[in-house]
């Protein structure tokens, strides 16, 4: 049987394989971006502008990289039998100068990343049921295919 793909959540990013990207907003007037776009109004110097919907960047450059060495709480769900640990990035777009964090491909360790090197958006599989793949951005090396090799 197979199983229909869908965003884990709804309307942060697209889910176009190829290409996908985040779904930002940017303030009309002062220029700030932000993800996802519903943070526009924690901005004080945004208050009262209008905010458009925008595409971000799908690179960036690793800012700062961490593991997840437990389960978060709910509703987080664990994708396997028991909880494995996993990379966490921060990215900094450098169009938008906004940093993003998300998840590294599986596959990545943090001995495989180093800060300033250049990592882009991909879209994965971030658990499945009987009847959905349910889908995350995440990120990955440039250059490194979705199983951590070059």
């Amino acid at each position: 049987m197979t199983r229909t793909q869908v965003a884990a959540v709804e309307g942060l990013f697209t889910l176009d394989s190829d290409e996908p990207r985040l779904i930002g907003g940017r303030a009309r007037s002062r220029g700030s971006y932000f993800f996802p776009k519903a943070l526009a109004g924690s901005d004080p110097a945004c208050l009262g502008d209008e905010i458009d919907e925008v595409s971000l960047s799908r690179t960036g450059r690793l800012w700062s990289f961490t593991t997840g060495e437990y389960a978060p709480p709910a509703p987080y769900v664990i994708p396997g039998d028991e909880f494995e640990p996993y990379v966490v990035a921060a990215v900094r777009l450098a169009e938008e100068n906004l940093v993003v964090l998300g998840q590294v491909v599986e596959g990545v360790s943090v001995e495989d990343l180093s800060v300033g090197m250049e990592m882009e958006l991909v879209i994965d599989v971030l658990y499945s049921d009987e009847e959905h793949d349910y889908l995350v951005w995440k990120w990955s090396p440039m250059g490194m295919s979705e199983n951590g090799e070059d």
